[in-house]
């Protein structure tokens, strides 16, 4: 079995290692546009060593922001600085991509230290859309209920959002249907009551989701890879859960999916979720053994020895870590020298690389 620092090849593109930024927002952008902030928060991480590095959820709308601080890729404005970011990244080796995204029913959002309160129209926010007209909890917008023309035009900005991933030079777009955002929505029966071919069934409920990765990997080039995240349970019974990941990730690996990222929750307020030490790494063993598809895994990967025995064991083919890399931008150099393997130390930093660390 590989290991955490062997290379990860998908299609044309070559991961140096098998360690992956997972997005984070960063709630810093005006008008969708990436800044200084973004460029500095992405570059010290591929500086710190990892293989690849994803920006925050990208809206491909306006009205698909968390909240009105969030990164956008629905204009050909976003394009420029995020260029500018990419090819930083690449000159440290390190491969650049960036996850498309649509809020739902959790759009016009404040940032968490603001306690995520709803942002209201006077104060710059909007009315969110959904499957239905159901809010996420009380406190909450009310969406409005997504007609058949705006679903046709959500998918087609998802695959305008993955022309402009290209032109901003990434190597990897990840579509994210999780975490109780819009396509994580329409699979959840929780949070889908429509009566139509959008709902309903499970054949119904997960073709929003088949139709935007079919339109964005006809936008996307066979020789780069195409990722899709989601959450493997809603945490309550009667939602979404793992066994129909499982048929969702057949799926999709038909339909050119080259990496199922597993994370979960996010659905519903009441979820109960038995957080701690790779508690979602079971569920992506599952899929990548049931579906036949490379997984990577996600949440609570902390220790350079945890991660590499996920890898090691075939439990996942990659592992992506969020709040550890925030303490640490540096944690793959460290987990290097932890598991004795040599490190692309930059050669502005090897003066301060313990003996054997660089390449």
């Amino acid at each position: 079995m590989p290991q955490l620092f062997d290379p990860f090849p998908l299609r044309g593109l070559t991961l140096p290692n098998r360690i992956v930024v997972s997005p984070m927002c960063q709630y810093s952008s005006v008008d969708g546009l990436a800044n200084d902030w973004h460029f500095v928060h992405l570059g010290s991480r591929a500086v710190g060593g990892a293989g690849l590095v994803l920006t925050e959820a990208a809206a491909v709308t306006p009205e698909g922001r968390i909240s009105p601080q969030d990164l956008g890729i629905w204009d050909d404005a976003h394009v420029e600085m995020l260029a500018r970011i990419a090819r930083f990244v690449h000159e440290q080796g390190c491969a650049f991509g960036m996850q498309l995204a649509h809020a739902g029913r959790k759009a016009s959002t404040a940032p968490p230290w603001q306690k995520g309160r709803k942002v209201d129209v006077a104060e710059g926010g909007w009315t969110p859309v959904g499957p239905s007209a159901v809010a996420f909890d009380e406190g909450w917008a009310v969406p409005h209920e997504a007609t058949r023309s705006e679903i046709a035009g959500i998918v087609m900005a998802f695959r305008d959002a993955a022309v402009r991933a290209l032109a901003s030079g990434c190597d990897l777009v990840e579509v994210h249907a999780a975490h109780g955002y819009l396509l994580h929505e329409f699979l959840s029966p929780l949070s889908n009551q429509r009566r139509d071919k959008y709902g309903g069934s499970f054949e119904h409920r997960v073709r929003l989701v088949l139709e935007v990765v079919d339109a964005v990997r006809a936008a996307w080039p066979e020789r780069l890879p195409l990722w899709v995240r989601i959450s493997t349970t809603d945490w309550v019974e009667g939602g979404w859960d793992v066994p129909q990941s499982v048929e969702l990730a057949r799926r999709l690996a038909a339909r050119g999916v080259d990496l199922v990222d597993c994370s979960s929750g996010g659905l519903h307020p009441a979820a109960r979720i038995p957080a701690g030490p790779g508690y979602q790494v079971e569920a992506a063993a599952r899929i990548r053994r049931e579906a036949g598809v490379a997984t990577g895994a996600v949440g609570l990967i902390t220790a350079p020895a945890q991660a590499d025995s996920i890898v090691r064991s075939g439990q996942a083919d990659c592992v992506l870590l969020a709040r550890e890399l925030l303490r640490d931008p540096y944690w793959p150099l460290r987990a290097a020298r932890e598991l004795g393997h040599p490190a692309p130390w930059p050669a502005q930093y090897l003066r301060a690389a313990p003996p054997g660390s660089g390449l």
